[in-house]
Parts: structure tokens; C-alpha cells; sequence
């Protein structure tokens, strides 16, 4: 954890996805530029077009157009979030970070949610692709919404700094969610970043969590603003000492 700034601002976005994916972008846009001043945005899983299995075609050329629109307009920020995508003859669900105009990670969903039928219209992306990456310095992992189910990717991304959720989660199993987080965030001693949708089927509960487990969170809200101490990570680190 050599030169990294004391703390970073984050912004755990939770909205809902129109059937109409020019209006997503535009919300999507309209708060990166609401929330500039953030280092951190992170948007819910397939924000820009929904779970919208029937039109997978469409929203694959879709997401095609707006990462230039996207890439365009991220300079310092580092915005997260997982996008539709054509590969040969299969679609993925991918996650996606963009900083300083360029896309510096990529991955595709290893864990498919069989309840939800995407086992049927997604290629699986391999598990070992789920794995820490680094900008300035910082160490990030990226769980995509039911692979936050699976204990042994905690093991496989211990030693991130930051782990990030972006997630279509159901209300059903809201208490999951917010009990499996925090969870997370104790046991590999990191902050975790959930960006959750808020359509009245889904659990909401986005939230900035640190490694003592405590959350910022607003169900109310489109947007949960909140702060990375890495000092906090530091701490927990050396007086907890966990590793064998």
C-alpha cells in the first residue's frame, strides 16, 4: 500500500433500468457528471440495458456505442459497472473499468444465476479471470452480483484493497446481500463497493462498507456517497492478523 492517497471518494450508484437503453446512458452520464468530484462511480450490473435477454443482439451493438461515449467523457475517475457483449456466437456479461479514457480491465461473469435463466442465453466466463488488478497503486477485484455467493473467490481475491459489486440482486434475498458484504469486507479486511438496482423486484441496498464491517447505505436514494480510509485497511491489517 505504498503512495496511495490517505482516502478516495466513492459513488455507489442504484437506479433502475429503462427498457429504453438510451435513457440508462443518459442516466448514467447525467450522474458521473453530477458526481464528478468522486474517484470512485460504480453502476449496477447491466445498467445500461437491464437483464433484457430477448434483445441480447441489440444491447450488445448498444453497448458497443456507448463505451466511446463512456471512455470520452472518464478521465481521472475510475468508473465501474458490466455491459452486454457479443464474443463469436455467445453473449457474456461483462465487467468493465474505465480510467483515463481507457478501458483497463475486463471480465466476464464466471457465476451464472440459473433462477434467472442466464445460464440459457450466457457463455460462463473462467473463474480464474476473476483476479486483483491495480490503479495507482490500489489493488481492486470485481465480484459480479451471485459470484459474491461462492467462498472460495474471497480466497481467490484476498489482498484487494477494494473489492466492487455491481449486482441485480432480488428483494427476496435482501438480507444475503447486505449479511454476505459486510461479510466480505471483515473477512479479506477491505472495503467493499456494492452498486445494487432499485426496481421494485430488486434488494437495493448499495453501499460504501469498510473492514470493521460498517456501512454507508440509502435505500432512498439514486446515489450513496462515501469514503475509502485506507489508513482503516492498514489498521485492521496489522492489529488483526489473519493470514497463517
Amino acid at each position: 500500500m505504498l503512495n496511495m492517497p490517505k482516502n478516495m471518494s466513492v459513488t455507489s450508484l442504484q437506479f433502475s433500468a429503462s427498457k429504453r437503453y438510451q435513457e440508462n446512458l443518459d442516466k448514467l452520464l447525467s450522474h458521473i457528471y453530477k458526481h464528478r468530484d468522486s474517484d470512485i462511480i460504480v453502476a449496477p450490473e447491466v445498467c445500461l440495458s437491464g437483464m433484457d435477454l430477448k434483445h441480447l443482439e441489440t444491447a450488445s451493438k448498444f453497448s458497443i456505442m456507448a463505451l466511446k461515449v463512456l471512455k470520452k467523457k472518464i478521465d481521472k475517475q475510475i468508473l465501474v459497472f458490466t455491459i452486454i457483449v457479443k464474443k463469436g456466437d455467445y453473449f457474456v456479461n461483462q465487467a468493465v473499468v474505465i480510467h483515463n479514457h481507457k478501458i483497463v480491465h475486463k471480465q466476464d461473469k464466471s457465476k451464472l444465476f440459473k433462477l434467472g435463466d442466464e445460464d440459457l442465453y450466457f457463455l460462463a466466463g473462467k473463474e480464474k479471470s476473476i483476479t486483483i488488478f491495480e490503479i495507482d497503486n490500489i489493488k481492486y477485484a470485481i465480484l459480479i452480483c451471485f459470484e459474491l455467493r461462492f467462498k472460495h473467490l474471497w480466497q481467490q481475491i484476498d489482498g484487494a484493497d477494494i473489492v466492487i459489486v455491481p449486482a441485480r440482486w432480488g428483494i427476496l434475498r435482501k438480507s444475503h446481500l447486505d449479511i454476505l458484504t459486510k461479510a466480505l469486507a471483515v473477512l479479506n479486511q477491505c472495503y467493499v463497493i456494492v452498486s445494487n438496482a432499485n426496481d421494485s423486484d430488486m434488494a437495493s441496498s448499495s453501499a460504501i462498507i469498510s473492514p470493521m464491517g460498517e456501512s454507508v447505505y440509502d435505500d432512498s436514494l439514486e446515489a450513496v456517497n462515501g469514503e475509502i480510509d485506507f489508513r482503516e485497511i492498514k489498521k485492521m491489517r496489522r492489529y488483526i492478523v489473519v493470514k497463517d
